[in-house]
């Protein structure tokens, strides 16, 4: 059926102007999209990830045009079930939990991309002041009260027991069966001459007199990718661009972090404990700042790595030496290094 004439051109002039709409719309400014939301998993709410929160309330995050989406995890094994079920697109978690996947067999490895602290965190705290130097052969024949077995505190503290001539499970009475979030109230209660604790307990401990920090752990077993940003291989690969953004924003807060004082640092941060005094918080920062527990940048280097697995091996947690650059892409770090100042 032919249109009549006005019909005809109505329908002309209608399509003129879907065409000249069109051709606007196409020659104007296109719509900037929004940020990039990450889902991060936290293995804890740490001082000791000074770092990390100072990306978020700095600005970093947001300058690399990310939204970040952080939430606490509690734990090793449910920070990464969370990632390994998609629950979350990045892990701040222990290195080691990258070979236990590994060990397990996965045909979506999870990939190290990006270190935030350099050292154990641990310290060793005793019920009374120390006199004189401390030696560590004092610790023989005592009750210590020492981490999770399995977790990097707990593989540490042996490790830096052993180096020293101690036998953890000969040479004095070791527990281990305590829940991490109740080490402190143990200790408090009188179980163990000694014990091994996490900031802030260490500091807030001295404050109140109830135990007295004589020697770091973190000190002691050296350099080792502590804790890492880390995810899928399938994520960092399909995700490229956004992993880059983020390892960016991380090293930015290590510059940042590298050359702030305690108490900048402590402002920056102190959104993320409203139940911490500042004091402590500036005290505990200052404390891992003093031993180089913040890495300055996110590569995790062989030395560290092997590092890592001389750990696990004393600690009889690694059933086969992982390779370096199986479980580690150093290419967003070393780029971000370069790049960001």
């Amino acid at each position: 059926m032919k249109l009549k004439s006005g019909m005809k051109a109505a329908a002309l002039a209608l399509t003129l102007v879907l065409a000249g709409t069109a051709l606007l719309t196409g020659c104007g400014p296109k719509t900037q999209e929004g940020p990039v939301k990450v889902r991060v998993g936290e293995v804890t709410r740490s001082i000791f990830y000074a770092p990390q929160y100072v990306a978020v309330n700095k600005g970093f995050f947001k300058e690399q045009g990310l939204e970040i989406d952080l939430t606490t995890t509690a734990g090793g094994d449910k920070t990464m079930t969370a990632l390994l079920s998609n629950g979350i697109d990045v892990a701040l978690v222990g290195s080691e939990t990258s070979i236990y996947v590994h060990q397990q067999g996965s045909a979506d490895p999870v990939i190290n991309f990006a270190q935030l602290t350099q050292t154990d965190g641990t310290f060793l705290v005793a019920r009374k002041p120390l006199e004189g130097a401390f030696d560590w052969s004092k610790l023989k024949g005592v009750t210590f009260l020492g981490q999770r077995k399995g977790g990097m505190p707990q593989m540490a503290g042996e490790f830096t027991l052993k180096k020293h001539g101690i036998n953890p499970h000969a040479d004095l009475t070791l527990i281990q069966n305590v829940d991490f979030a109740n080490i402190p109230a143990a200790f408090a209660s009188g179980t163990g001459d000694y014990v091994q604790l996490f900031e802030p307990q260490a500091t807030v401990f001295e404050k109140e007199g109830k135990g007295y920090v004589i020697a770091s752990f973190g000190v002691e077993s050296g350099k080792l990718p502590y804790t890492v940003f880390m995810t899928k291989k399938s994520y960092l690969t399909k995700q490229s661009a956004t992993v880059q953004k983020f390892a960016n924003a991380v090293q930015q807060a290590q510059n940042w972090v590298q050359q702030a004082t305690p108490d900048e640092i402590a402002d920056a941060i102190i959104s993320f404990f409203p139940d911490t005094d500042k004091a402590v918080v500036r005290d505990v920062v200052k404390r891992y700042k003093d031993q180089g527990s913040f890495a300055t940048d996110g590569i995790v280097d062989q030395a560290e790595w092997n590092n890592l697995q001389d750990v696990m091996e004393a600690a009889g947690e690694l059933k086969q030496r992982a390779d370096h650059g199986q479980l580690v892409d150093n290419t967003f770090a070393e780029k971000a290094k370069q790049s960001v100042k």
